[in-house]
């Protein structure tokens, strides 16, 4: 099975995992990302997007254990 990763974008997370959107935009929205409506979202990578919005290393790896507990 496939993993979310810091370098995929937010766009190939939703385009990997589409039955699990809905939990992936929970989790996203959890933080203040509204990644679906995001013109970024296809060519910035998840790290990027967290990084930019001012979350700090710690936290996305936290982020990203929850995403995969999600999918």
């Amino acid at each position: 099975m496939s993993k979310i990763t810091k370098d995929m974008t937010i766009y190939e997370i939703f385009e990997n995992f589409p039955e699990h959107q809905d939990k992936i935009s929970e989790i996203l929205l959890e933080q203040g990302l509204g990644c679906i409506g995001c013109s970024g979202s296809q060519f910035e990578s998840l790290e990027e997007g967290l990084l930019s919005h001012g979350i700090d290393e710690n936290t996305i790896e936290k982020i990203i254990v929850n995403l995969n507990s999600a999918i």
